[in-house]
């Protein structure tokens, strides 16, 4: 968001206020109100919007989630363009990331470590969470391995990438 002047929503800026109404996740509530936010800021004339998501590659569900928000974007104007960046790291390192300060102060259903754990490895057992080479159909796509890469590393390489 710092080097590009794009938005950022991250996932969790919907499932956090879920979790705190409701008490749990509710993902058809979460859902709802990403796509108004994602409808708002279609017809809001805004430059563009970085949206992170969990993508389970061998579930249909989360591809036909990808062109559900498409599509929101799409009913605006339809020459938007769409960028896909898929960040990969080991279960080891997810881990570690799980529980750094910064996610921690802004992720608070990440605070019970151990929950938050075992759900991120109870995830790795039943999806497939990295895409398989030459998978993804997408023009724009970038795949980035940042094991051993700092966040704004990764962020210049999309930047550069898409000319962004």
């Amino acid at each position: 968001m710092k080097i590009t002047n794009l938005r950022l929503f991250h996932n969790h800026m919907t499932i956090e206020p879920v979790i705190e109404i409701f008490g749990a996740y509710n993902s058809k509530v979460s859902d709802r109100l990403r796509d108004v936010i994602f409808e708002e800021f279609a017809s809001s004339g805004n430059y563009g919007l970085i949206f992170t998501f969990l993508w389970a590659f061998d579930q249909q569900e989360d591809w036909d989630y990808v062109e559900h928000v498409k599509e929101i974007f799409r009913k605006q104007n339809e020459n938007t363009e769409f960028y896909y960046a898929e960040l990969v790291a080991s279960q080891q390192i997810r881990l570690q990331r799980n529980v750094t300060e910064n996610r921690l102060r802004h992720k608070a259903s990440k605070r019970n470590v151990a929950a938050s754990n075992q759900r991120l490895i109870c995830d790795d057992e039943r999806y497939r969470m990295e895409s398989y080479d030459g998978e993804i159909p997408f023009e724009n796509y970038l795949k980035i391995d940042n094991s051993n890469l700092p966040p704004e590393d990764a962020a210049r390489r999309i930047r550069d990438c898409f000319q962004l």
